[in-house]
């Protein structure tokens, strides 16, 4: 990006951000499902869950990650649709502001927004007995890994923003990404779900951005599965990007 590009998604990220410490409240809304959920299968279904030596919350927790983030994504579909309907995209084209700069302000916002609730669930996780051994270099991995994640799934939090109707059809998008983690490795060894399931269980991105986070987590080696992973992200994003910002060219035009 330019000076002039970034001087501008710096300032209406600055925008976006103190939208978001005027409401605190979305980030204590996003981590309460995750975490209701995360206190539910640990104690209620955890007994009944053959993980194998490893500790059901030490298991759970990369799904819920991404849970967290899936919820967190549908307040930036929020959030644009917002602006959008209030007419202030309007007024920044009008503005020397460039078109990008609008954009970028909210996937910022996302990234940061994601990040503190992330942190949330990860302090009730471990205050609920969750244990790494990994090292700094294991956790750096597991931090780009959902940096890009999130990142990736924001992009496809634009598209929805950009053409929805409503607010509720803005946020809806989420629904489906927040499922995607039931049918994948995340609550349960994909081996003990029936046939057609499990096959989509193992071959779906949520399975593998689960099981290289997990196996980070616990300092086991990640082989070529962290390759798969960051492989989904980034096909993710480079999608959702050219999808999004040619939504958005037509949309300003």
């Amino acid at each position: 990006m330019t000076t002039h590009v970034v001087s501008d998604t710096t300032a209406l990220f600055g925008r976006s951000m103190r939208h978001v410490t005027r409401s605190v409240d979305t980030i204590i809304t996003v981590t309460i499902t995750p975490i209701a959920l995360m206190l539910l299968f640990v104690y209620v279904f955890g007994g009944a869950i053959e993980t194998g030596s490893q500790r059901y919350v030490d298991y759970l927790l990369p799904g819920i990650l991404l849970i967290t983030i899936a919820s967190g994504t549908s307040y930036t579909a929020f959030r644009l649709f917002g602006d959008l309907q209030s007419g202030i995209f309007q007024r920044f084209d009008s503005m020397p502001i460039a078109r990008s700069a609008a954009l970028w302000s909210h996937v910022l916002t996302s990234m940061v927004s994601n990040a503190l609730s992330v942190m949330v669930v990860v302090l009730v996780a471990l205050a609920m007995g969750f244990r790494t051994s990994s090292g700094p270099l294991e956790w750096l991995a597991v931090i780009g890994l959902l940096s890009l994640f999130t990142l990736a799934i924001t992009w496809i939090a634009v598209i929805p923003g950009l053409l929805a109707k409503t607010v509720d059809g803005a946020s809806a998008f989420s629904y489906p990404l927040i499922f995607l983690p039931f049918v994948s490795s995340s609550f349960v060894p994909t081996d003990s779900m029936p046939g057609p399931v499990r096959a989509f269980a193992e071959h779906q991105p949520v399975t593998s951005i689960v099981d290289t986070i997990r196996a980070l987590l616990a300092g086991d080696p990640v082989g070529s599965e962290v390759w798969i992973a960051t492989g989904w992200c980034m096909g993710i994003l480079v999608v959702a990007y050219v999808v999004a910002t040619s939504i958005h060219r037509r949309k300003v035009r």
